[in-house]
C-alpha cells in the first residue's frame, strides 16, 4: 500500500464516490420501479450497472482492492466508444441513447485514465505472479521427481 500515495486513494475514493451517485441516480431509479414493458437487455444493463454501483460504494473504504471496477468501467467504455460510438460518430447517426452513452463515455474516460495508479496496477496485476493453478497440498513435479530419484 505504500506504492500509492495517500493523495491518490483520496481521488481513487473520489472517482468510486463520483461512480456511485451518478449511477445512484441514474440507475438504482429504474431497479427500484421498473418500467413494466422494459426490454429485456435493458434490465440487464440495469442490474449490471447496478451492481458496479454498489462495488464503487465498497471501493470508497477500499480503494486498491476494488480496482478492477475501475478497470472494468474503463473497459467497457472504451470497447463501446471503438466498436459502437466512433463508427456512429464517423456515419452521423450519434442521436438519443447513442449520443447520450458517447458523452457519458468521453466524460468519464479521463477521469479514470488519471484516477487509477498505473504503477500500482502494473506491479500488482501484471508483473505479480499469478495464483497457483493446484492446491498447496500437492507438491510440484520437480519434488515428486527428486524424491522418486533419492529412493532408486
Amino acid at each position: 500500500m505504500n506504492d500509492v500515495s495517500t493523495l491518490r486513494l483520496y481521488v481513487l475514493r473520489g472517482t468510486y464516490l463520483f461512480v456511485f451517485v451518478g449511477l445512484a441516480l441514474l440507475i438504482w431509479p429504474g431497479v427500484l420501479s421498473p418500467p413494466a414493458d422494459l426490454e429485456h437487455m435493458r434490465g440487464v444493463v440495469r442490474s449490471l450497472l447496478a451492481a458496479v454501483s454498489l462495488l464503487a460504494l465498497i471501493g470508497i473504504r477500499y480503494p486498491l482492492q476494488m480496482l478492477p471496477v475501475l478497470l472494468f468501467e474503463l473497459t467497457w467504455k472504451s470497447i463501446w466508444l471503438i466498436a459502437f460510438g466512433i463508427p456512429a460518430w464517423s456515419r452521423g447517426a450519434l442521436e438519443g441513447g447513442r449520443l447520450q452513452t458517447w458523452y457519458d463515455c468521453l466524460l468519464t474516460l479521463p477521469l479514470f485514465l488519471v484516477a487509477i495508479p498505473w504503477g500500482y496496477v502494473w506491479k500488482h496485476y501484471v508483473k505479480q505472479p499469478g495464483d497457483r493453478w493446484r492446491s498447496a497440498s500437492s507438491p510440484p513435479a520437480e519434488a515428486q521427481n527428486a524424491s522418486r530419484v533419492a529412493v532408486t
